[in-house]
């Protein structure tokens, strides 16, 4: 039988942290003289008390480390409870969200997908501004964790190909959990200050810096604004363009930077394609643009730059209307939506790291046809790629595609029109943040959705979030047997 004590325990304990970490939006609203503080401190108390009963009552079942069983029910379970508790504040206070919006809400915040359903932003407390961002800031450090120590030791998706960088945790994880949470933190905490004091050197107020700063580490997009990044069209569009990109790089590299270790950083093969593919990218969009739009051509390069990035590394802000644009612009910013940043980033969707190691497959494979007696070993980036990392990446993908491809019919069945559903699948799988279509509303809200198609975008981000392995391993019957 699966002992989930130490399940549990860990739960509680990030629980607790929630609960406190609620204090800060509290504070925020008690400040400003907005009564709205005490739905934080209620919310506050309530998942303290939970959390701590739950902690307390499993801590003797703690050991040195996680069974592999064990970690995958953890990993899944975060993603589904710590949205529930993070949810609590938008029921008991502004926005008086009911259980659809105020968990629909939390899971697009800690799955870092940006997808709001929240209306009149510019209206809300700031606590609750805050709140949201912080969701999305602590969604996009557990998921580098999550990508850095848990799944290449549940050797998900090809991630064992990184075992040895993401530090070998010799099939207990919870030890070097703590190895690498100080460096990450440290380089985490100091790329959200740094961009806290661009966005302020660059004319941002210090609240809105602050709450951009948060989702644009994460990768996650939510803004202080309806108008999101619109209302702050001109140079800081060039500052969130770097500090996203910086987000969509391995975090393993900022941490062997600090050690001092350049080479690391210059030979990786995954931010040499990033980046590569980030400027093929906008480059074909500018073209299409200059040739199709009468508009100034810093504007051209300015918006279709700043946007093309924000849905590369699925961080999902927008300037501007990028379905206005045109067939050619929308389908390439869909398909970077699929590409997604670095393996071990804040970034989501596929990767990088599983497209390089699909089309060295496939590479391998023609190879293969050509000499059938050759023996061909494949490499990625100096080192061997293993049969299981391959196979592996295989399966990641065509589950990846199948998932979205059902999900875009249950949306469609649901009652979005065709256009709104495929993206909104795309959205939701990709943990991109944007939908384009005609039910949704002007402020990119999808508040106007029927309610099956809210929970089932909920699913979408929670499977894609969680690279969709790590959950459906679950569901199998042998994985609760002894």
């Amino acid at each position: 039988m699966l002992d989930v004590r130490p399940v549990f325990h860990l739960i509680g304990l990030l629980g607790l942290a929630m609960g406190v970490l609620m204090l800060g939006p509290m504070v925020v609203d008690w400040r400003a003289g907005n009564g709205n503080w005490t739905a934080f401190a209620h919310a506050s108390f309530l998942i303290c008390l939970i959390s701590g009963v739950a902690a307390a009552s499993t801590r003797d079942a703690i050991s040195e480390g996680l069974t592999r069983r064990q970690s995958f029910l953890l990993t899944a379970s975060l993603w589904a409870v710590l949205p529930a508790l993070g949810a609590l504040p938008f029921m008991l206070g502004a926005p008086q969200a009911g259980i659809t919006h105020a968990y629909f809400e939390a899971m697009s915040g800690m799955t870092t997908t940006g997808t709001t359903v929240f209306t009149g932003l510019d209206d809300l407390p700031r606590g609750v501004l805050l709140w949201r961002s912080m969701l999305q800031w602590l969604g996009g450090l557990g998921i580098v964790i999550v990508a850095l120590v848990f799944l290449p030791a549940l050797r998900v998706g090809g991630m064992q190909h990184f075992q040895s960088e993401a530090f070998d945790t010799m099939g207990k994880v919870l030890p070097r959990v703590y190895d690498i949470s100080s460096g990450l933190l440290q380089v985490y905490i100091g790329l959200t200050l740094a961009a806290t004091m661009a966005y302020m050197a660059f004319g941002m107020g210090g609240f809105d810096a602050l709450n951009h700063a948060m989702t644009t580490i994460a990768t996650g997009g939510f803004s202080t604004t309806d108008q999101s990044f619109a209302a702050f069209v001109g140079p800081l569009e060039y500052v969130s363009v770097l500090f996203m990109v910086l987000a969509g790089l391995p975090f393993i590299r900022f941490i062997q930077l600090l050690g001092g270790s350049w080479q690391a950083v210059l030979r990786d093969v995954q931010v040499r394609a990033f980046l590569r593919w980030i400027a093929y990218a906008v480059l074909a969009v500018i073209l299409y643009r200059m040739a199709t739009s009468e508009a100034a051509l810093h504007d051209i390069l300015r918006g279709t730059l700043f946007n093309v990035v924000t849905l590369f590394t699925g961080t999902g802000y927008g300037s501007e209307d990028v379905s206005a644009w045109g067939d050619f612009p929308l389908l390439v910013v869909v398909l970077v939506g699929f590409i997604g940043a670095c393996t071990a980033s804040t970034g989501c969707s596929l990767k990088i790291f599983r497209y390089l190691v699909l089309f060295e497959a496939i590479r391998g494979q023609m190879q293969r046809l050509r000499r059938p007696n050759q023996i061909t070993q494949l490499q990625l980036g100096g080192k061997r790629l293993e049969d299981d990392v391959i196979s592996s990446v295989i399966v990641m993908f065509t589950l990846f595609v199948a998932s979205f491809m059902a999900l875009a019919l249950a949306l469609s069945l649901a009652g979005l029109e065709m256009r709104t559903a495929i993206t909104a699948a795309w959205t939701a799988i990709c943990n991109v943040g944007p939908v384009f279509g005609p039910e949704v509303g002007e402020s990119g809200a999808v508040d106007g959705f029927p309610t099956t198609v809210k929970w089932l975008m909920i699913l979408g981000m929670y499977l894609g979030r969680l690279e969709i392995l790590t959950v459906l391993v679950l569901v199998l019957p042998r994985f609760w047997r002894d």
